[in-house]
């Protein structure tokens, strides 16, 4: 049996991540798994326990880090958040396709861990559409959102690491961009 292939869509916050990978999961029937990540940060409007994250304490996650529980984690903007390596691991043993939705920092940390993985950049158009996004969703402090995009401009300046750049204009055009990378990864 084929083993599953761990597929990791990483930019910016606010740059559409969640949006083109639930446009990508509903083109791909019997596709690739999605985890969840944990987080210490509290839920967003709309944010179900379990099924966008699981939210935990500091503790809690102090623990999971101690433990050796996290495939991935990092600091983000005063809060952490991380991936829960056994159901990763579960998964791709079955033969299953997972994808980590995550930053750059916990990119960079799979590619060192799991270096088979498939590494995709999700960029935004622009700085300034970002700006918009983030203003958009009415979650954060405008320092917040400041600090959002000085981190941004660093971590557009990381793209060439990742196996592949998809500019994330429209989430529909990127979803199929997405989708097309996955499929070619599997022929080579």
């Amino acid at each position: 049996m084929r083993r599953g292939t761990l597929i990791v869509i990483a930019g910016p916050s606010g740059v559409g991540k969640g949006t083109v990978i639930q446009r990508l999961l509903s083109r791909i029937p019997e596709g690739p798994a999605l985890s969840v990540s944990v987080t210490t940060r509290g839920p967003r409007p709309g944010e179900i326990e379990g099924v966008h994250y699981h939210f935990v304490t500091d503790q809690e996650f102090d623990r999971m880090i101690a433990d050796g529980s996290l495939l991935e984690w990092a600091e983000i903007v005063g809060h952490r958040s991380g991936t829960p390596r056994r159901p990763v691991d579960e998964l791709l043993a079955t033969g299953r396709d997972v994808i980590l939705e995550i930053d750059v920092k916990g990119a960079e940390q799979v590619r060192e861990r799991v270096p088979d993985a498939l590494l995709i950049f999700l960029e935004p158009p622009s700085l300034d559409v970002l700006e918009q996004r983030l203003r958009g969703r009415g979650t954060e402090t405008d320092a917040m959102i400041e600090e959002r995009l000085r981190l941004a401009a660093r971590e557009v300046e990381e793209a060439s690491w990742f196996h592949a750049v998809v500019v994330n204009d429209d989430a529909d055009r990127a979803a199929d961009e997405v989708a097309a990378i996955i499929e070619a990864s599997r022929t080579v």
